[in-house]
């Protein structure tokens, strides 16, 4: 692969972003399904809605470190085609209970579970294959596979918005459909070689892909300050969210997913805002400046304040976000060893994807006890927190990019 060329010639690239853009769209849609199915349809209180999205998330932590492990020392193409041969069957499953008449807690936790393993389980090899494609043009190819992941997701929650007048139904036939597309268009891909040969266990794997981490402080710093960060954040977008939307400005499943879309909208575009001046050298900084950057943002919401101005905030919280979260994919990255990657990676997502639902449990608490505003007030103060601790405490503020 010549490096001179831009990352959008690349005809893997290409190949690559195009499939898993379907399987993008469907698991963006999860997002809001299974908020508004606990929240507008089964009308839950924020502590049941929270304990659930933990229920469904936290196994996902587990999942991730084996999919890691597997995307190492297998090919990652055979097993994205495998997971997303299987996905169908669960929104499928949830048609069924719906037909019946038979839709409850029970039937959505088994629903939302089976989705959050896909989602945990595909994650690390779609980041590892992203790193083979890209070459020496780690910044900008996961900047552009971020904003197209991001466009995706606007997609996906504009269909699944239309839940309340087109029907459930409908919708999670789509969200079918689109996983079996992904596992069609994945098999474009060239095979992908395991860069792990040795024969040992998937517990050993695992084991040597956290030591590895442990011995890099910088991976180790950032995946921390991603992994609490994204507690209260992630969280905060996960649960309070919704809530604020349905609570405070009366919306529906159109409304929220209306405000979804503005949020991927501002994080789609910091991305292509990146690409136009990648490579950065000082990523570690501005990683954590943002971070600080966040309170102020989400201190707007908290105050209540008009809909056009929580709108204009929901933009400015998703340019934040997309910043972010590539700058600390970037780091892990360009820093994480071939061998190694996919169970870095792993780590990585698990912090970005898994502790929303930890951050969901406590929120729904904070919702229901001191009011649905107030679940901002932990995400603003940790905020601050990382940024001190960050600067002062570890070697992200120093970080070089080698690139």
């Amino acid at each position: 692969m010549n490096p001179k060329r831009g990352i959008w010639q690349q005809q893997e690239f290409r190949l690559y972003l195009g499939s898993t853009a379907f399987a993008g769209i469907a698991f963006a849609m999860q997002q809001l399904l299974l908020s508004w199915i606990l929240i507008g349809i089964l009308e839950l209180p924020a502590t049941q809605v929270g304990m659930i999205q933990a229920a469904v998330g936290i196994p996902g932590l587990f999942v991730m470190l084996l999919g890691g492990a597997r995307a190492d020392d297998r090919d990652p193409r055979l097993l994205l085609i495998r997971v997303y041969s299987y996905a169908p069957l669960l929104p499928l499953f949830l048609i069924v209970i719906i037909s019946f008449g038979q839709l409850t807690i029970w039937s959505v936790l088994i629903w939302g579970l089976g989705v959050s393993f896909c989602v945990s389980y595909s994650s690390p090899a779609q980041q590892a294959i992203l790193n083979r494609i890209a070459s020496s043009d780690v910044q900008k190819a996961v900047s552009a596979a971020t904003a197209i992941a991001f466009s995706v997701q606007m997609l996906g929650l504009g269909i699944a918005g239309t839940m309340d007048e087109l029907g459930l139904i409908p919708v999670l036939c789509f969200q079918g459909v689109c996983l079996g597309l992904g596992a069609v268009s994945i098999r474009l891909l060239e095979p992908q070689p395991p860069t792990n040969t040795n024969s040992e266990s998937t517990y050993s794997n695992i084991i040597a892909g956290l030591k590895a981490i442990y011995h890099q402080k910088v991976i180790m710093q950032t995946l921390l300050i991603n992994f609490v960060s994204s507690i209260f954040n992630a969280g905060a977008f996960m649960t309070v969210f919704p809530f604020i939307v349905k609570r405070i400005y009366e919306g529906d499943a159109l409304l929220l997913s209306f405000l979804m879309i503005v949020f991927y909208g501002g994080a789609t575009a910091s991305n292509f805002i990146m690409i136009r001046v990648m490579p950065l050298v000082r990523t570690g900084r501005i990683f954590l400046i943002m971070q600080l950057t966040r309170m102020l943002i989400l201190g707007v919401m908290w105050i209540q304040p008009s809909f056009w101005i929580f709108t204009l905030a929901a933009v400015a919280w998703g340019l934040n976000m997309g910043v972010t979260t590539t700058l600390a994919r970037t780091i892990v990255q360009e820093s994480a060893g071939e061998e190694y990657r996919a169970r870095i990676m792993s780590v990585y997502s698990l912090g970005l994807i898994g502790s929303a639902p930890i951050g969901a449990l406590l929120l729904g608490w904070i919702i229901e006890s001191f009011g649905t505003l107030n679940g901002l007030i932990p995400a603003m103060m940790i905020s601050i927190v990382l940024f001190i601790y960050g600067v002062l405490f570890s070697d992200v503020y120093k970080y070089h990019s080698p690139h």
